[in-house]
């Protein structure tokens, strides 16, 4: 068994911006994880672009979340933050898995972050009503250690539903968003895509003259309704989407495919977690095909890369000291104790089938998170951060964007630091002075 000042577990975004921002401040600070890699949703699941670090032509997103993508552009792996072409955002940041997860390795090392990777979380441990550590399925078998503070950044709030924090799950029925397996075609003539929406102009949602749909211009493509029409038509697709999406990758012949979709999903039932796999790889082939055979560009189309697991847009959420709701979101709610913010919109995908609702906050609006929101209604020496904070169902699509819950995630290993600097907890950290070091720091409140 060993100690440490803060224990993040789980090194997705969140958790890596965690680990990073409380071992800067000193503190020490361990980080475990499932996978050989970090990176969670956006290495493991693939899911990119990043959407979206501006609210208008503002970035409203800073800190450890700009400082990756700066970095990610001076490896060749990000072309930074582009116009969204298919205006569902103001910008978007493709980036590559590959070089992301060499970065993080790199950011761990210098920040000093002792880092234990293919171990499994089991249970929290307890002392009383407080998370006194966790234990960890490894290769040498269990494993536990001890820390001054916990950091539930599993986005399934794995941790403190262990602890006994209560949580949610779903809108009032309990369904949850549907699930997407994210692949990456290579091979692509852009600029014959290009040409065909500019042959056939009402078939891209964009704002782009006709004349200004050239292949570096197109970042995002969704349409192509009479294509994927057709093909629904002929039963050669059958996947509940209602166009076609896809996105540049950084490199010029790659595109990011977000098409896939499996319904009636309970991320947290294995059973249901199996089907997801299954289902949603049979339909990246069929999508393979329908590119091949109808979409301009694509005839010699490859299939890059297929996501390491699945991407869930939702699962379990706790119930914290605050609970962002859909007005908190819609209405560009400020808050005193304010971590991060986001101008993303409320995003919902079907539960059971096609269409998406989209819900938007004024132009060049935004909301923001309170740190009440990171913290469990009852348990103590525990903060959570990502996904799993204490939102609505319909707060959550918005909030579970990646530029945010880095930000959390800063926000989260931030206040741990402190409260081991000021022997309080967690409960008890001095929002005033959190939010002071968060700005210190880059964070944009």
């Amino acid at each position: 068994m060993k100690e440490y000042d803060v224990l993040v577990v789980g090194g997705g975004n969140a958790g890596c911006a965690a680990a990073i921002a409380a071992a800067r401040r000193g503190a020490s600070t361990m980080l475990v994880e499932r996978y050989g890699f970090l990176g969670g949703t956006a290495t493991a699941a693939m899911v990119g672009p990043w959407m979206t670090f501006h609210s208008g032509q503002k970035r409203i997103v800073g800190g450890i979340a700009q400082e990756i993508v700066t970095r990610l552009q001076a490896m060749g792996g990000s072309p930074g933050h582009l116009h969204d072409s298919s205006d569902y955002v103001p910008t978007i940041t493709p980036f590559d898995p590959e070089i992301h997860k060499a970065l993080l390795f790199e950011m761990m090392r210098e920040a000093g972050v002792h880092l234990l990777v293919h171990a499994y979380f089991l249970r929290a441990v307890m002392d009383g009503e407080a998370v006194a550590g966790t234990v960890f399925a490894t290769v040498a078998g269990e494993r536990e250690y001890r820390a001054r503070i916990t950091i539930d950044a599993t986005a399934d709030a794995y941790v403190a539903a262990s602890a006994g924090v209560e949580t949610q799950q779903g809108d009032e029925r309990g369904r949850v968003q549907p699930a997407t397996l994210i692949f990456r075609l290579s091979h692509v003539d852009l600029a014959k895509t290009a040409a065909y929406v500019r042959m056939h102009p009402d078939q891209m949602r964009t704002s782009l003259k006709t004349h200004e749909r050239t292949a570096p211009a197109l970042t995002a493509v969704a349409g192509l309704y009479e294509l994927w029409h057709e093909a629904q038509a002929k039963g050669d697709v059958t996947i509940p989407r209602e166009v076609v999406s896809f996105f540049i990758s950084p490199y010029p012949d790659e595109v990011t495919v977000n098409m896939t979709r499996v319904v009636d999903i309970d991320p947290l039932d294995p059973d249901d977690l199996t089907r997801a796999e299954v289902e949603a790889r049979a339909q990246a082939m069929q999508l393979f095909d329908f590119f091949r055979k109808r979409v301009p560009g694509f005839e010699n189309c490859r299939i890059a890369a297929t996501a390491t697991q699945i991407g869930i847009r939702e699962s379990r959420r706790i119930v914290g000291e605050y609970t962002l709701t859909r007005d908190d979101v819609l209405q560009g709610k400020h808050f005193d104790d304010a971590v991060a913010r986001s101008a993303y919109p409320i995003d919902i995908h079907n539960p059971s089938g096609t269409g998406t609702q989209t819900h938007r906050l004024r132009a060049g609006e935004s909301y923001e998170i309170p740190y009440r929101c990171l913290v469990p209604a009852k348990v103590d020496r525990l903060l959570v951060a990502g996904r799993c904070i204490s939102t609505t169902h319909e707060a959550l699509a918005s909030t579970r964007l990646t530029p945010t819950v880095m930000t959390l995630g800063q926000a989260a290993g931030t206040a741990a630091a402190l409260a081991r600097d000021e022997k309080v907890s967690v409960r008890d950290v001095d929002t005033a002075k959190l939010r002071a070091a968060l700005k210190a720091d880059g964070v944009i409140l």
